[in-house]
């Protein structure tokens, strides 16, 4: 079973959400739909930006804490380095087919980042 820890805004340079979930299909499923009341409902954070999957939920937990004790800089430099024109990765992984692990070498065991980006 994979864990993942994502990373979902309102818009480019906007509110920024850090959470982790085992289902990320579901969970951005439930950030577009606004389904849990909270935070990310509250300020309309639901485009996907960044994720990375880990083997274990204390992992996925452990790298959400991190993230979210970061300066927000830190979090922008996360997005744009992993996806820099700030694309919706819901809708990729709507069309998502597995392919071998990304493996995270800025944070060597804490999980493997996203899908490297298909060209359309």
């Amino acid at each position: 079973m994979a864990f993942y820890t994502y990373i979902v805004c309102n818009r480019r340079n906007g509110t920024l959400y850090t959470g982790h979930t085992d289902d990320l299909m579901r969970r951005c499923w439930e950030h577009q739909n606004r389904i849990r009341p909270g935070f990310a409902s509250k300020y309309h954070c639901a485009r996907l930006v960044w994720f990375e999957e880990h083997d274990t939920r204390e992992s996925a937990f452990t790298r959400e804490r991190r993230i979210k004790d970061w300066r927000r800089q830190w979090k922008l430099n996360l997005i744009e380095k992993a996806n820099p024109d700030w694309r919706d990765l819901y809708l990729e992984l709507l069309d998502w087919t597995p392919t071998p692990p990304f493996h995270n070498t800025a944070h060597p065991g804490e999980g493997r980042g996203p899908a490297p980006h298909r060209p359309d």
